[in-house]
C-alpha cells in the first residue's frame, strides 16, 4: 500500500467511501504531508498554494472527529472571503455526504445574520465565515464556542492582509484553550509566525515548494495604453481558452471591456468590488459551468476565487507587486494540465518584468500579434457551450441536484443526461447548465411541469 493513496491512512470506512466515490485516488503533496499529523490530533502551520488539495486536508480530520449525535457546533473554520468559505462549506459537505444529519453552516456577510443565528441556535456541528461576520455573531451573544475542537485559519496570509488580525485575535480569545489549531498560508511572513506562535502548540510545519509557473507558458506584449483594449482583443483571438480569467487594477477598466464584449456578443461575466452576494454568485456559477467563457475581475473582487481547468489568464493592467502576479497566474496550469497567461505592458515597464521574471524564476515570451483586426473577435467566442436556468428554489426547499436532473431528464423533460451540465444549489435558489441548444426546451419544459412536486419560477439567464 503506498503512502500516497488514500487507503493508507486511518479514516473511516464511511469517509474512504466517499472519496473513492468522488474520485479522490491518490494524496496530492499538501495531504500526504499534513493528513497524519492532523488526524494524529497535532497543531499544523502548513503552506502550500490554492488549488493544492488543502481543504480536504483540514476536513477530513475535522469529519473523522466529528460527532453528529452532539448538535453543538465542534469545528469553526475562518477564510478571507465569501467566496473561499462558500467553496469550504461544499467540500466538506461532498466529503461528509455519509454523516447522516450533519449541519455544515456558511457565517459571511451578504447573507441575513437572523437566519444564521437561528440555524445555529439549531444545531450546527461545522461553522465556515469570515471574521467580521463570526465576531459579530460573538459579540452578539448568537454563537456557543464552548464544544470547538478544532479551529483552521485558512488563507491567514490573505485575512492578514485584509486587515483581519484584529477580528481574528478577538474571535480565538473566545475559544476553549484546549483545541487543535490548523493554520493554511501560501506564504510565511513575520506576521504568520507570529500568529502561529500566539495561536499554536508545538504545531508541526509542512511546507510545499511548488513552481507556480512551471507549467504555465508566460507571454507579454507592449502596447501603450491608448491601444490596450485592441491589443486584448487580439491576444483573444491569437490564444483562443474555452475559459479565460482578464484582471484589471481598477473597475472602471473592466466595466470599459465588459461594455464592449457585451456590444459584440461575446458572453462574458464581470467581478468587481460593487457587485452584490447573489449578482457575484450568479456570475461565477455561469463562468464556472461554461455559460460564460469570459470573465473580467480585479484583484479584490478575484480574492479566494478557486476556479478548475482555467486555460487562459490575461493581465490587462500589469500588478503593482510581482506576487500578484504570481497569484493571478497561479489560477491557471492545475493539477498537471498546461495554462497560459499573457501579460499587457507599457514599453516603459520593462524594470517591473525583470522583477517578475525573477520573482518567477521564468521568462516571458515575446511574438507578434497576429490579428489586424482590433475589435472584431472570432465567432467562437460568440458561443457559450452552455446557458444557465436559475430556479426559485434551492437547499431551504429540500431541492438536490438529483431532483432537478430527474425533472430534466424524465418523463416530463425529456431531455438526455449528457444536455445538462453543472447544476449548484443555494439556499434559496438553484443554477442548472444547459447545453446552449437545448437552453430553450429546457426552460419550457421545468417551466410548465414541477421539480419534486412543486411548481418554481424558472428563468433564462
Amino acid at each position: 500500500m503506498k503512502q500516497n493513496d488514500f487507503f493508507s491512512l486511518s479514516l473511516s470506512k464511511e469517509l474512504l467511501a466517499v472519496a473513492q466515490d468522488l474520485g479522490f485516488e491518490k494524496l496530492t503533496p499538501i495531504q500526504a504531508e499534513s493528513l497524519p499529523h492532523l488526524l494524529a490530533g497535532k497543531d499544523l502551520i502548513g503552506q502550500s498554494k490554492t488549488g493544492s488539495g488543502k481543504t480536504a486536508a483540514f476536513a477530513l480530520p475535522i469529519l473523522e472527529k466529528i460527532k453528529v449525535s452532539e448538535r453543538q457546533l465542534q469545528a469553526l473554520i475562518l477564510c478571507p472571503t465569501r467566496e473561499l468559505a462558500t467553496q469550504v462549506v461544499g467540500e466538506i459537505r461532498k466529503l461528509g455526504r455519509a454523516h447522516q444529519g450533519l449541519q455544515v453552516l456558511s457565517l459571511v456577510g451578504g447573507q441575513p445574520g437572523r437566519e444564521q443565528a437561528e440555524a445555529l441556535a439549531n444545531g450546527v456541528h461545522i461553522a465556515v465565515g469570515t471574521p467580521g461576520r463570526v465576531l459579530d455573531l460573538i459579540t452578539r451573544r448568537r454563537i456557543d464556542l464552548d464544544g470547538i475542537a478544532t479551529l483552521v485559519l485558512d488563507e491567514a496570509d490573505k485575512m492578514l492582509d485584509m486587515g483581519f488580525e484584529e477580528e481574528m485575535n478577538a474571535i480565538v480569545r473566545e475559544l476553549p484553550q484546549k483545541r487543535q489549531t490548523v493554520l493554511f498560508s501560501a506564504t510565511f511572513p513575520a506576521s504568520i509566525q507570529a500568529i502561529s506562535k500566539r495561536y499554536q502548540k508545538n504545531p508541526v510545519q509542512v511546507t510545499i515548494s511548488e513552481d507556480e509557473a512551471s507549467s504555465i507558458e508566460q507571454y507579454v506584449y507592449d502596447s501603450e495604453n491608448e491601444h490596450k483594449v485592441g491589443t486584448l482583443m487580439r491576444i483573444l483571438q491569437q490564444h483562443p481558452a474555452n475559459s479565460t480569467v482578464v484582471f484589471f487594477n481598477t473597475k472602471a477598466s473592466v466595466k470599459e471591456v465588459s461594455d464592449l464584449l457585451t456590444e459584440q456578443n461575446v458572453p462574458c461575466g464581470s467581478l468587481h468590488g460593487d457587485l452584490e452576494q447573489r449578482e457575484r454568485d450568479t456570475v461565477m456559477t455561469m463562468f464556472r459551468n461554461g455559460s460564460y467563457r469570459i470573465l473580467l475581475a480585479t484583484d479584490v473582487a478575484a480574492r479566494g476565487l478557486d476556479i478548475k481547468n482555467l486555460e487562459l489568464v490575461v493581465n490587462f493592467d500589469l500588478p503593482s507587486q510581482p506576487e500578484v502576479y504570481i497569484h493571478r497566474i497561479g489560477r491557471t496550469g492545475r493539477a498537471g494540465e498546461k495554462g497560459v497567461a499573457v501579460t499587457i505592458a507599457h514599453p516603459r515597464d520593462s524594470l517591473k518584468l525583470l522583477e517578475i521574471e525573477t520573482a518567477t524564476g521564468s521568462k516571458f515570451k515575446r511574438q507578434a500579434l497576429g490579428f489586424k483586426n482590433q475589435h472584431g473577435l472570432g465567432k467562437s467566442l460568440k458561443e457559450a457551450p452552455m446557458q444557465t436556468l436559475s430556479i426559485s428554489g434551492g437547499r431551504k426547499d429540500k431541492l438536490r441536484p438529483g431532483d432537478i436532473l430527474g425533472a430534466l431528464t424524465g418523463e416530463a423533460g425529456g431531455l438526455k443526461a449528457e444536455d445538462v451540465g453543472k447544476i449548484e444549489i443555494h439556499d434559496k435558489y438553484s443554477y442548472v447548465a444547459i447545453s446552449a441548444p437545448m437552453a430553450k426546451t429546457a426552460f419550457e419544459r421545468l417551466r410548465a411541469g414541477r421539480i419534486k412536486g412543486q411548481k418554481f419560477q424558472i428563468k433564462i439567464i
